[in-house]
């Protein structure tokens, strides 16, 4: 039985002084990029959403999931990884080379943070749950660029560093199931 999986990146996010990586919500950029998502997703028939718990994760797939009448099940461990302490919003040029170093050795854990290794091993067991739960159905997943690379990249090695600084926000891939096989992607 064939599952799809979307994952859906967020758009748009300020990355503003004194506020939390949980509560950053969309730029207006970011929220005119969430309409074009629920525009381009409106048909394919999605019957499911799940989300991180951070808002701009869930107010990316909010619009397509109202207009469908459909719950968003927001679940922690599809969270973000946790560069540092979680809660503090870290610049572009703090955030890349910490990247890169994690990427490098996917067993570092940054200080107040975690591994690589830790956000796949959490995330993926979110996903193959939403599989086994949902097999033949259509999902939509609101999620961050480093964790939907890494539970890409659980299936497929070439989902690595390079892909996710490639990604954009918002960004769509969907990934094609038949059991717990990956058997394709295609960037919507």
């Amino acid at each position: 039985m064939v599952t799809f999986i979307y994952m859906v990146r967020h758009g748009e996010s300020p990355k503003l002084p004194g506020g939390t990586e949980r509560t950053r919500g969309l730029t207006a950029k970011g929220e005119a990029d969430a309409r074009k998502i629920t525009e381009k997703l409106r048909l394919e028939g999605i019957q499911v959403f799940y989300s991180s718990p951070y808002l701009r994760a869930i107010h990316t797939i909010s619009g397509l999931a109202q207009e469908l009448g459909a719950e968003i099940q927001s679940v922690e461990d599809l969270r973000e990884i946790h560069f540092s302490d979680g809660s503090t919003i870290m610049t572009d040029q703090e955030l890349y080379p910490l990247l890169a170093k994690m990427f490098e050795d996917p067993d570092f854990v940054p200080v107040g943070g975690e591994s690589i290794h830790g956000c796949q091993k959490r995330s993926v067991s979110v996903l193959a749950e939403i599989l086994s739960n949902h097999s033949g159905q259509k999902v939509a997943i609101g999620t961050h660029g480093a964790v939907m690379t890494l539970m890409m990249n659980y299936f497929d090695a070439k989902y690595d560093l390079n892909f996710l600084l490639q990604t954009t926000k918002p960004d769509i891939y969907k990934m094609e199931f038949t059991g717990g096989t990956l058997v394709g992607v295609e960037r919507l």
